[in-house]
């Protein structure tokens, strides 16, 4: 009977040490999930915040970018304005209107260079198709010869593009 009690004695206990041992392994688990929680949570939280600095940094960058984009724009245009001025300043002071006439020439040339050079483009109109994509019709008028029909005969108002873009589209009179 001795046998029987202590065979039974140390069955009965062995289920509890199983129960303590699986039980520890759980915390255990249990710990080292949480660990890796905690873990992801604090890169997910660092990671956040990381993109949103990043997300404000670059807002504020294109902001500074467009304020000062047109910069260069003015500072290449400044010399036009003082060609412009001294024009008129001659063009009170002197009775030779050829000369006067040459002068604001030159300053027009000037300019569209200037324009050119930054990417701006007259778009083409008389004696093209029409296209409304690139021109804003005002009228139509009968076609005076028959290979004339859908295309353009006057521009009230020429279009530019700049880069490939109509900033301002030419207004057109067209034959039909």
């Amino acid at each position: 009977m001795d046998n029987e009690n202590i065979t039974s004695a140390s069955l009965s206990d062995r289920p509890e040490e199983i129960e303590n041992e699986q039980t520890q392994e759980e915390n255990k688990n249990c710990e080292d999930w949480e660990s890796k929680y905690n873990d992801l949570n604090d890169r997910y939280l660092r990671l956040t915040a990381e993109f949103d600095n990043y997300r404000k940094r670059t807002i504020r960058e294109k902001a500074d970018i467009l304020k000062t984009a047109g910069e260069s724009i003015f500072v290449n245009i400044l010399p036009v304005i003082d060609d412009f001025e001294r024009g008129l300043k001659a063009i009170d002071e002197t009775s030779d209107i050829t000369a006067a006439k040459e002068g604001i020439e030159l300053i027009y040339n000037k300019f569209k260079s200037f324009l050119s050079q930054n990417g701006v483009k007259v778009i083409e109109t008389v004696n093209q198709p029409f296209d409304v994509d690139l021109h804003e019709a005002i009228t139509t008028i009968p076609a005076p010869e028959e290979d004339l029909k859908g295309k353009i005969i006057d521009c009230t108002s020429k279009g530019y593009m700049l880069n490939d873009k109509v900033i301002r589209f030419p207004k057109v009179v067209v034959s039909q």
